[in-house]
């Protein structure tokens, strides 16, 4: 599998967690009851997968190797993709606090996590559409073929040494259970 396909892979769970975000924003804006840690949940998975892990490859292996055959990092779409990915640490960040006021039962701190859990669910679908449908290709078509294997080693690396054994499965089972709590 190209590196590019494994991340779209790691796109389909993040697309699914965004999708149970979204209800849960939708349902809390409409009255509903949804319980702090189902956000709290949600800001986990995107902190520990969406960034930890699934960013650490794309930054730290696939971005690296789009420079070294020619993409500029500084202006054009690495720029924006890197700007993305800081602005939805933002929105990660503003959601966790957020969030921790829920808990506390704070007022107003439902409608900040509608806030920012919408704002977040926006730049990443945008975001992961970019990816999929722009950028990737042009890694595919930048990134000699004979390379491709060497970044799938990367990946592999990065996965041991820098994210640790479980992590997948970790985050895709918060992943099924926010689906499940928005079913």
């Amino acid at each position: 599998m190209k590196a590019t396909e494994i991340l779209k892979q790691e796109h389909l769970l993040i697309q699914d967690v965004l999708n149970s975000l979204e209800r849960g924003a939708q349902k809390l804006a409409a009255g509903s009851s949804v319980p702090a840690d189902f956000f709290v949940d949600a800001a986990d998975f995107i902190r520990g997968f969406a960034d930890d892990t699934h960013h650490k490859k794309e930054e730290g292996v696939l971005f690296k190797a789009m420079v070294s055959h020619g993409f500029p990092q500084e202006g054009g779409p690495l720029a924006v993709m890197l700007a993305e990915h800081d602005e939805a640490r933002r929105f990660t960040r503003a959601l966790s606090e957020s969030t921790e006021k829920l808990s506390r039962g704070e007022k107003g701190a439902g409608e900040e996590v509608i806030m920012y859990g919408m704002a977040y669910v926006k730049l990443l679908r945008q975001h992961i559409m970019k990816e999929n449908n722009i950028l990737f290709d042009m890694a595919d078509g930048v990134i000699p073929r004979a390379e491709h294997a060497q970044i799938e080693a990367d990946f592999e690396r990065v996965e041991r040494d820098e994210i640790g054994p479980g992590v997948h499965e970790k985050y895709a089972a918060i992943a099924n259970k926010l689906r499940e709590q928005m079913a």
